[in-house]
């Protein structure tokens, strides 16, 4: 069997996949649940999927469909759902479930199948809540049930972990993953460094990093534009107030300390409340389920489209999200950046299975653009909410939400 070979779990739309594609990895079989997401996935590689709930999937015949005996397969990779682990729960509900919450046995699903295949190596990605400093139980987990492969199976998976923010390695876009990277044979593994950094003013005297400068929301939308057809009009209650926010900004703007006119109190809302794109800025955090007030929204005062979601995403050009945009956004906003999964999977052929480090420039890079067009003015708040105008109360701080329990540890705004 070729030795680029690699078994997926928690598929999804394929992000990783595809960067581990221009990697020069192939997709040997796919496990996904979501029946929007193996639609996609149908319709734009010819990767065999097993669209059941990886419970139901016996590892046996993962290997059979994807033409592998155990031992053989180059690579495990999979991203079990974050939802446990998610920072966005502290917010909501103050202390998460973590461990207690049903979702998070995905964990041992996938212990399991590496168990029973023993790929030569495995990327496991979450979020950052799984190893958050002081609760990081679905960490610990991890390495006690890997001890338990090990002692049972005579591998000798040692697991490197590391915290990664997309838009470090050229992504369009602020987004923050774990990887846990381990090889069969104990191998030692050195995660990649930063590629780029935020553009910095130089001063007389001052060097300008070494890095790149971080790839922007312009350099992944400038020569995209909407499908035919395709509705991307904002509506619902506060729609007619997001032209009146500067590109780059959010509903703070109009607060008592963000220099537009009064209407909400200080981080009494989520941060992406009417956030905006800036062109020479990378996007933030695309969301997989946002409301109808829910950014980034495009700089033109609209709902992103589906090519513009995947270009923001690093998606190889040729992929079609299918369904409607609500499905379009929930697959997009639930994948890996395939940017950061190229590097990734390029180091890891390089220092795990044994290959030369690519020397050419990375498949999914967004070229630079720079300079960029000057950001729109703003248009002046619209007469219906300016009854909202006058003095409000800030957040009263960590924990002390409408909704916190005692001990919350809630989303930094």
């Amino acid at each position: 069997m070729p030795s680029s070979s690699l078994i997926s779990l928690y598929t999804g739309a394929g992000g990783l996949d595809y960067g581990f594609e221009a990697a020069g990895f192939d997709t040997a079989v796919a496990v996904e649940m979501d029946h929007d997401c193996c639609e996609t996935l149908r319709a734009n590689r010819p990767w065999p999927v097993i669209e059941r709930d990886i419970f139901a999937v016996p590892t046996s015949e993962m290997l059979s469909r994807a033409g592998l005996q155990k031992g053989q397969a180059s690579l495990l990779i999979g991203g079990p759902p974050c939802q446990p682990f998610s920072k966005s729960g502290y917010w909501a509900r103050g202390d998460s479930r973590r461990l207690d919450d049903p979702r998070a046995s995905t964990l041992h699903a996938y212990i399991r199948v590496l168990e029973e295949a023993l790929p030569e190596a495995f990327l496991l990605e979450n979020v950052p809540g799984l190893a958050f400093n002081g609760k990081d139980e679905g960490l610990q987990l991890l390495l006690s049930l890997l001890e338990g492969v090990n002692a049972r199976t005579g591998a000798n998976y040692v697991p490197h972990v590391s915290h990664a923010n997309a838009a470090d390695f050229g992504v369009p876009q602020i987004r923050e993953r774990v990887f846990i990277v381990a090889s069969r044979e104990g191998l030692p593994f050195r995660f990649p460094s930063p590629t780029h950094a935020p553009s910095e003013p130089t001063t007389e005297g001052q060097a300008r990093s070494s890095l790149a400068s971080y790839r922007t929301a312009w350099d992944a939308l400038a020569d995209a534009t909407p499908e035919r057809g395709e509705d991307l009009r904002v509506t619902g209650k506060w729609a007619a107030l997001l032209p009146s926010i500067p590109e780059g900004q959010n509903y703070l703007f109009h607060t008592d300390r963000g220099g537009g006119v009064p209407l909400f109190g200080w981080r009494r809302r989520f941060w992406s409340f009417l956030l905006k794109l800036a062109k020479d800025l990378p996007a933030w955090t695309i969301q997989a389920q946002p409301g109808p007030a829910t950014g980034p929204f495009h700089w033109n005062n609209r709902y992103l489209s589906m090519r513009e979601l995947c270009q923001l995403q690093t998606f190889p050009r040729d992929v079609r999200i299918t369904g409607n945009r609500r499905d379009v956004q929930k697959q997009v906003g639930n994948a890996v950046p395939s940017l950061l999964a190229e590097v990734m999977g390029r180091e890891i052929g390089a220092q795990l299975l044994g290959r030369d480090l690519p020397v050419g420039p990375l498949t999914l890079l967004p070229p630079d653009r720079s300079p960029y067009p000057g950001r729109a003015v703003p248009t002046p708040v619209p007469a219906s909410y300016r009854h909202l105008a006058g003095t409000h109360s800030p957040h009263p701080g960590t924990g002390r939400g409408n909704r916190a329990n005692p001990d919350q540890q809630i989303l930094s705004l």
